[in-house]
């Protein structure tokens, strides 16, 4: 069984692993991947089509930039699909590439049999999305309970919750596993924060320089305050040239162990908005969050049309974690906020009460992975 794998980021890959080490369990030698991966892919023995860091992009601002290489890209894969003609192509995140991918396979091989995985946030921003998503796929693999209700109502394709990988990831099941409830750790003494600028070079460009007054100030409130930075080593680079103008140098480590080593100590995040703030929740981590859009997307931001663009608030249906966007980024409100998560307060305990819940909501009885084989397989021979 052939099946081509169309992906653009390192957290897809991973998922796109997953699903190819539960597809080679089921069919053995007759799986055939295909297509685009990562490392994690590759180790699977698929030969990527080209490096998929090429659309690892974020904005608007970027990708027309890019826009003659992302599009060569495009019709080289969309090419390369049709020549293949694989069992089942299956389409993981990256709305803007993968989605034009399929729709152009559509196109062309109508009968073509197309699963995604990881919809589009409609519930944030662009629910049309949801529309074109259903003229491009046959089902829809969603990793958060709300998303199926979403799309439908939206017009998308019908749509399975099959659970999120990163409840069965090693970091977060240790955490799961220690004493007491998730999420309900109390405070320690000294405090520690952990800082997450995020995983992209402009994101961290935007937002260093607000987090680095942030914490001068937080000090101010803690002198004995601990203060760690997990960093993908993509932009390490970039991260350390803003390290420069900060007064108070947190611990940087690069791995991923490391990473849920620092949230099960940590008493509160300074974040990025984005994955890593379902990441925290699950870990039972109080957060806040900040989030700068690249200058393009700024101009194009009334097409934001979620009440919340944090996934722990729309995953409780309630503001349960602060954000603040471009002139709402003031070091002093941030640093004020974080005061109260790094100590027993109210505002700490709603949020733990909240995350627990979230996960609550969120398990499922078998590996997000084999659900997700049983409807792959299901789409291919229909």
């Amino acid at each position: 069984m052939k099946v081509a794998f169309v992906l653009g980021e390192d957290s897809a890959d991973r998922i796109g692993a997953d699903i190819a080490i539960a597809l080679r369990e089921r069919l053995g030698a007759n799986f055939q991947p295909i297509g685009l991966g990562g490392r994690a892919m590759a180790e699977l023995g698929l030969r990527s089509l080209f490096p998929i860091e090429e659309l690892s992009i974020v904005g608007l601002g970027a990708i027309v930039a890019r826009f003659p290489q992302l599009y060569a890209r495009l019709r080289q894969t969309i090419r390369f699909l049709l020549a293949e003609r694989p069992d089942v192509i299956v389409t993981i995140d990256s709305f803007t590439f993968t989605n034009r991918v399929a729709l152009g396979v559509r196109k062309a091989w109508p009968a073509a049999r197309i699963i995604n995985v990881v919809p589009p946030a409609v519930w944030a921003y662009r629910p049309h999305r949801a529309e074109t998503l259903a003229r491009a796929v046959d089902h829809s693999i969603s990793l958060f309970p709300f998303e199926p209700e979403v799309l439908a109502q939206h017009g998308g394709p019908a749509a399975t919750y099959v659970g999120h990988p990163l409840l069965s990831h090693p970091g977060l099941q240790s955490i799961m596993q220690r004493d007491g409830a998730v999420g309900m750790k109390p405070a320690q003494h000294p405090p520690h924060l952990v800082v997450l600028p995020g995983s992209r070079r402009g994101e961290v460009q935007r937002l260093m320089g607000d987090f680095g007054r942030t914490v001068e100030r937080l000090h101010d409130f803690h002198p004995d305050l601990q203060v760690s930075l997990p960093v993908v080593p993509r932009v390490r680079s970039v991260l350390e040239r803003e390290l420069a103008s900060w007064t108070f140098k947190p611990t940087i480590t690069t791995t991923e162990t490391e990473k849920w080593e620092i949230f099960a100590r940590a008493d509160a995040a300074l974040a990025a908005s984005g994955t890593v703030s379902l990441e925290l929740a699950l870990a039972g981590v109080p957060m806040v969050l900040a989030y700068r859009l690249d200058p393009i997307s700024y101009l194009l931001r009334h097409l934001i049309t979620g009440w919340t663009a944090a996934l722990p608030n729309f995953a409780a249906g309630h503001p349960l974690v602060p954000e603040h966007f471009h002139e709402l980024i003031r070091p002093e409100a941030l640093a004020r906020r974080l005061d109260r998560l790094l100590t027993d307060t109210p505002e700490r305990h709603a949020q733990q009460a909240g995350f627990a819940e979230i996960r609550r909501n969120m398990i499922v009885e078998r590996p997000p992975a084999d659900a997700a084989v049983d409807i792959i397989l299901r789409v291919a021979n229909a």
